[in-house]
Protein backbone atom coordinates (compact mmCIF):
# COMPACT_ATOMS: atom_id res chain seq x y z
CA UNK A 1 0.00 0.00 0.00
CA UNK A 2 2.86 2.43 0.87
CA UNK A 3 4.51 2.27 -2.66
CA UNK A 4 1.23 2.96 -4.33
CA UNK A 5 0.61 5.65 -2.27
CA UNK A 6 4.32 7.28 -3.02
CA UNK A 7 3.52 6.82 -6.69
CA UNK A 8 0.21 8.32 -7.19
CA UNK A 9 1.54 11.48 -4.32
CA UNK A 10 5.02 11.94 -6.85
CA UNK A 11 2.47 11.76 -9.85
CA UNK A 12 0.24 14.34 -7.96
CA UNK A 13 3.26 16.70 -7.81
CA UNK A 14 4.71 16.02 -11.37
CA UNK A 15 1.65 16.84 -12.97
CA UNK A 16 -0.47 20.05 -13.33
CA UNK A 17 -3.24 18.07 -11.25
CA UNK A 18 -1.94 18.20 -7.44
CA UNK A 19 -1.02 22.24 -7.98
CA UNK A 20 -4.06 23.08 -9.78
CA UNK A 21 -6.09 21.02 -7.11
CA UNK A 22 -4.64 22.97 -4.30
CA UNK A 23 -4.82 26.44 -6.15
CA UNK A 24 -8.45 25.96 -7.19
CA UNK A 25 -9.08 24.85 -3.71
CA UNK A 26 -7.30 27.60 -2.16
CA UNK A 27 -8.73 30.64 -4.31
CA UNK A 28 -12.44 29.15 -4.13
CA UNK A 29 -11.84 29.27 0.22
CA UNK A 30 -10.49 32.20 -0.24
CA UNK A 31 -13.38 33.96 -2.09
CA UNK A 32 -16.27 32.43 0.48
CA UNK A 33 -13.85 33.69 3.38
CA UNK A 34 -14.21 37.32 1.93
CA UNK A 35 -17.82 37.20 1.25
CA UNK A 36 -19.28 35.26 4.11
CA UNK A 37 -16.61 36.50 7.06
CA UNK A 38 -14.39 39.64 5.63
CA UNK A 39 -17.09 41.37 4.08
CA UNK A 40 -20.20 39.82 6.43
CA UNK A 41 -18.31 40.82 9.50
CA UNK A 42 -18.50 37.36 10.89
CA UNK A 43 -16.44 35.23 12.67
CA UNK A 44 -18.06 31.98 12.13
CA UNK A 45 -15.39 30.32 9.76
CA UNK A 46 -17.93 27.32 9.50
CA UNK A 47 -20.00 29.84 7.45
CA UNK A 48 -17.19 29.24 4.51
CA UNK A 49 -16.80 25.76 4.78
CA UNK A 50 -20.91 25.75 3.78
CA UNK A 51 -20.54 27.79 0.89
CA UNK A 52 -17.18 26.63 -0.47
CA UNK A 53 -19.04 23.15 -0.81
CA UNK A 54 -19.89 23.80 -4.27
CA UNK A 55 -16.23 23.30 -4.71
CA UNK A 56 -16.45 19.61 -4.39
CA UNK A 57 -18.52 19.58 -8.08
CA UNK A 58 -15.28 20.37 -9.40
CA UNK A 59 -12.04 19.30 -7.33
CA UNK A 60 -13.66 15.87 -6.47
CA UNK A 61 -13.71 14.66 -10.40
CA UNK A 62 -10.06 16.61 -10.81
CA UNK A 63 -8.88 14.91 -8.05
CA UNK A 64 -9.81 11.33 -8.94
CA UNK A 65 -10.57 11.03 -12.98
CA UNK A 66 -7.22 9.66 -13.41
CA UNK A 67 -6.32 7.54 -10.30
CA UNK A 68 -7.45 4.00 -12.37
CA UNK A 69 -8.84 5.74 -15.92
CA UNK A 70 -5.59 6.39 -16.41
CA UNK A 71 -4.16 2.79 -15.48
CA UNK A 72 -6.75 1.52 -17.81
CA UNK A 73 -6.23 3.15 -20.56
CA UNK A 74 -2.36 3.05 -21.34
CA UNK A 75 -3.38 -0.67 -19.69
CA UNK A 76 -0.52 -0.43 -16.65
CA UNK A 77 -3.77 -1.88 -14.70
CA UNK A 78 -2.86 -5.73 -16.08
CA UNK A 79 0.90 -5.01 -14.46
CA UNK A 80 -0.71 -3.43 -11.47
CA UNK A 81 -3.17 -6.13 -10.67
CA UNK A 82 -0.80 -9.10 -11.67
CA UNK A 83 1.79 -7.65 -9.13
CA UNK A 84 2.21 -9.93 -5.82
CA UNK A 85 -0.03 -7.00 -3.86
CA UNK A 86 -3.58 -6.89 -2.36
CA UNK A 87 -6.27 -5.33 -4.50
CA UNK A 88 -7.37 -3.79 -1.11
CA UNK A 89 -3.71 -2.20 -0.48
CA UNK A 90 -4.04 -0.66 -4.27
CA UNK A 91 -6.79 0.85 -3.81
CA UNK A 92 -6.30 1.83 -0.16
CA UNK A 93 -2.79 3.78 -1.21
CA UNK A 94 -4.85 5.55 -4.45
CA UNK A 95 -7.53 6.13 -2.13
CA UNK A 96 -5.16 7.92 0.87
CA UNK A 97 -2.83 9.37 -1.99
CA UNK A 98 -6.09 11.43 -2.78
CA UNK A 99 -7.12 12.16 0.83
CA UNK A 100 -3.79 13.08 1.43
CA UNK A 101 -3.68 15.73 -1.47
CA UNK A 102 -7.26 16.48 0.39
CA UNK A 103 -5.51 17.17 4.08
CA UNK A 104 -2.48 19.39 2.02
CA UNK A 105 -5.03 21.54 0.87
CA UNK A 106 -6.97 22.07 3.95
CA UNK A 107 -4.03 22.48 6.09
CA UNK A 108 -3.14 25.66 3.25
CA UNK A 109 -6.55 26.97 4.18
CA UNK A 110 -5.83 26.96 7.63
CA UNK A 111 -4.35 30.58 7.24
CA UNK A 112 -8.10 32.41 6.82
CA UNK A 113 -9.22 31.31 10.48
CA UNK A 114 -6.07 32.17 12.23
CA UNK A 115 -6.57 35.61 9.88
CA UNK A 116 -9.77 35.95 11.25
CA UNK A 117 -8.77 34.61 14.80
CA UNK A 118 -6.71 37.71 14.45
CA UNK A 119 -9.85 40.28 14.23
CA UNK A 120 -13.04 38.63 15.95
CA UNK A 121 -13.51 36.81 18.59
CA UNK A 122 -13.52 33.59 16.74
CA UNK A 123 -15.19 29.92 18.43
CA UNK A 124 -11.74 27.63 17.16
CA UNK A 125 -14.03 24.74 19.05
CA UNK A 126 -16.46 25.12 16.70
CA UNK A 127 -14.11 25.47 13.62
CA UNK A 128 -12.33 22.11 14.65
CA UNK A 129 -14.94 20.63 14.42
CA UNK A 130 -16.52 21.98 11.35
CA UNK A 131 -13.32 21.30 9.55
CA UNK A 132 -13.36 17.32 10.63
CA UNK A 133 -17.05 17.23 9.43
CA UNK A 134 -15.32 19.03 6.04
CA UNK A 135 -12.70 16.45 6.20
CA UNK A 136 -15.30 13.82 6.34
CA UNK A 137 -17.68 15.14 4.02
CA UNK A 138 -14.91 15.50 1.04
CA UNK A 139 -13.69 11.98 1.37
CA UNK A 140 -16.76 10.29 1.36
CA UNK A 141 -16.96 12.14 -2.37
CA UNK A 142 -13.24 11.15 -3.34
CA UNK A 143 -14.58 7.46 -2.60
CA UNK A 144 -17.00 7.97 -5.05
CA UNK A 145 -15.18 9.36 -7.60
CA UNK A 146 -12.40 6.38 -7.33
CA UNK A 147 -15.07 3.96 -7.71
CA UNK A 148 -16.34 5.69 -10.66
CA UNK A 149 -12.88 6.23 -12.05
CA UNK A 150 -12.53 2.31 -11.85
CA UNK A 151 -15.39 1.98 -14.22
CA UNK A 152 -13.89 3.26 -17.51
CA UNK A 153 -10.78 4.03 -19.25
CA UNK A 154 -11.39 7.65 -20.56
CA UNK A 155 -10.84 10.22 -17.92
CA UNK A 156 -13.44 12.92 -19.09
CA UNK A 157 -15.54 10.35 -18.56
CA UNK A 158 -15.01 9.98 -15.42
CA UNK A 159 -14.86 13.19 -14.58
CA UNK A 160 -18.05 14.08 -16.14
CA UNK A 161 -19.82 11.03 -14.55
CA UNK A 162 -18.29 11.81 -10.72
CA UNK A 163 -19.45 15.32 -11.63
CA UNK A 164 -23.26 14.18 -12.19
CA UNK A 165 -23.00 11.74 -8.90
CA UNK A 166 -21.44 14.76 -6.75
CA UNK A 167 -23.65 17.03 -7.98
CA UNK A 168 -26.42 14.23 -6.74
CA UNK A 169 -25.34 13.87 -3.90
CA UNK A 170 -25.14 17.07 -2.40
CA UNK A 171 -28.64 17.87 -4.09
CA UNK A 172 -29.84 15.07 -2.85
CA UNK A 173 -32.22 17.12 0.04
CA UNK A 174 -33.91 18.73 -2.47
CA UNK A 175 -34.86 15.79 -4.40
CA UNK A 176 -35.89 13.93 -1.22
CA UNK A 177 -38.48 16.68 -0.68
CA UNK A 178 -39.92 16.28 -4.17
CA UNK A 179 -40.35 12.33 -3.93
CA UNK A 180 -43.39 10.92 -3.97
CA UNK A 181 -44.87 9.51 -0.75
CA UNK A 182 -47.74 7.15 -1.56
CA UNK A 183 -47.69 3.42 -0.59
CA UNK A 184 -47.51 2.27 -3.85
CA UNK A 185 -44.12 4.56 -5.27
CA UNK A 186 -43.22 3.17 -1.69
CA UNK A 187 -43.67 -0.27 -2.70
CA UNK A 188 -42.26 -0.24 -6.05
CA UNK A 189 -38.82 1.27 -4.43
CA UNK A 190 -38.51 -1.09 -1.78
CA UNK A 191 -38.88 -3.35 -4.54
CA UNK A 192 -36.49 -2.06 -6.72
CA UNK A 193 -33.64 -1.57 -3.77
CA UNK A 194 -34.09 -5.14 -3.10
CA UNK A 195 -33.18 -6.80 -6.67
CA UNK A 196 -30.45 -4.00 -6.79
CA UNK A 197 -29.14 -5.44 -3.84
CA UNK A 198 -29.67 -8.91 -5.09
CA UNK A 199 -27.98 -8.03 -8.05
CA UNK A 200 -25.16 -7.15 -5.86
CA UNK A 201 -24.85 -10.41 -3.45
CA UNK A 202 -24.14 -12.32 -7.58
CA UNK A 203 -22.06 -10.21 -8.54
CA UNK A 204 -19.93 -10.57 -5.70
CA UNK A 205 -20.29 -14.03 -4.76
CA UNK A 206 -21.70 -15.67 -8.43
CA UNK A 207 -24.11 -17.36 -6.20
CA UNK A 208 -27.18 -17.40 -7.98
CA UNK A 209 -29.05 -19.46 -5.59
CA UNK A 210 -28.01 -17.00 -2.20
CA UNK A 211 -29.23 -13.87 -4.50
CA UNK A 212 -32.19 -15.78 -5.29
CA UNK A 213 -33.38 -16.84 -1.87
CA UNK A 214 -32.15 -13.10 -0.32
CA UNK A 215 -34.76 -11.73 -3.21
CA UNK A 216 -37.73 -14.45 -2.32
CA UNK A 217 -37.16 -13.62 1.25
CA UNK A 218 -37.11 -10.06 1.10
CA UNK A 219 -40.18 -9.78 -0.85
CA UNK A 220 -42.24 -12.05 1.14
CA UNK A 221 -41.56 -9.90 3.96
CA UNK A 222 -42.10 -6.80 2.21
CA UNK A 223 -45.80 -8.30 0.70
CA UNK A 224 -46.88 -9.19 4.58
CA UNK A 225 -45.48 -5.88 5.82
CA UNK A 226 -47.89 -4.17 3.24
CA UNK A 227 -51.04 -6.15 3.49
CA UNK A 228 -50.58 -5.72 7.61
CA UNK A 229 -49.11 -2.51 7.93
CA UNK A 230 -49.20 -0.33 5.01
CA UNK A 231 -48.74 3.12 6.64
CA UNK A 232 -45.07 1.66 7.12
CA UNK A 233 -44.76 2.65 3.63
CA UNK A 234 -45.39 5.86 4.00
CA UNK A 235 -42.59 8.24 2.75
CA UNK A 236 -40.24 5.31 2.16
CA UNK A 237 -38.94 7.34 -0.64
CA UNK A 238 -38.02 10.11 1.44
CA UNK A 239 -36.40 8.84 4.42
CA UNK A 240 -34.14 6.76 2.00
CA UNK A 241 -33.51 9.40 -0.26
CA UNK A 242 -32.33 11.81 2.55
CA UNK A 243 -30.26 8.93 4.71
CA UNK A 244 -27.86 9.82 1.20
CA UNK A 245 -27.88 12.89 1.70
CA UNK A 246 -24.12 13.95 2.41
CA UNK A 247 -24.93 17.50 3.17
CA UNK A 248 -27.43 16.98 5.87
CA UNK A 249 -25.17 14.79 8.15
CA UNK A 250 -22.73 17.85 7.77
CA UNK A 251 -24.88 20.29 9.68
CA UNK A 252 -24.18 19.05 13.28
CA UNK A 253 -20.55 19.48 12.35
CA UNK A 254 -21.61 23.01 10.90
CA UNK A 255 -22.90 23.81 14.26
CA UNK A 256 -19.92 22.90 16.39
CA UNK A 257 -21.76 19.27 17.62
CA UNK A 258 -20.20 16.05 17.40
CA UNK A 259 -22.00 12.95 16.38
CA UNK A 260 -21.02 9.73 16.57
CA UNK A 261 -23.73 8.60 14.27
CA UNK A 262 -22.42 11.08 11.53
CA UNK A 263 -19.11 10.21 11.46
CA UNK A 264 -20.02 6.61 10.96
CA UNK A 265 -22.22 7.08 8.55
CA UNK A 266 -19.11 8.73 6.50
CA UNK A 267 -16.75 6.02 7.04
CA UNK A 268 -19.47 3.26 6.06
CA UNK A 269 -20.50 5.42 3.05
CA UNK A 270 -16.81 5.67 2.05
CA UNK A 271 -16.21 2.08 2.97
CA UNK A 272 -18.47 0.91 0.84
CA UNK A 273 -17.66 3.01 -2.08
CA UNK A 274 -14.02 1.31 -1.58
CA UNK A 275 -15.49 -1.94 -1.38
CA UNK A 276 -17.33 -1.71 -5.01
CA UNK A 277 -14.10 -0.63 -6.19
CA UNK A 278 -12.06 -3.41 -4.96
CA UNK A 279 -15.04 -5.92 -6.26
CA UNK A 280 -14.84 -4.13 -9.82
CA UNK A 281 -10.91 -5.46 -9.80
CA UNK A 282 -11.31 -8.52 -8.62
CA UNK A 283 -13.96 -9.69 -11.50
CA UNK A 284 -11.80 -7.67 -14.06
CA UNK A 285 -8.79 -9.22 -12.41
CA UNK A 286 -10.06 -12.73 -12.89
CA UNK A 287 -11.75 -12.40 -16.43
Amino acid sequence: MLSIFKKEIRTYFTTITGYGFLGFLVLITGYFFVSQNIAAANANYNETLAGSMIMFLILVPVLTMRLFAEETRQKTDQLLFSAPIKITDIVGGKFLAAIALYLIGIAITLVFPFMLSRFGDMDWGMTIVGLFGYFMMGACLISVGLFISVLTDNQIVAAAATFAVVFVLLMMDNIASSAPITVAASLIFVTIIILAIALLIYSSTKNLPLAGIFTLLCLVITGVLYLFKPNLFDGVIVSVLGWFSVLNRFENFYMGIVSISDIIYYITFSLAFLYLTVNVIEKRRWS
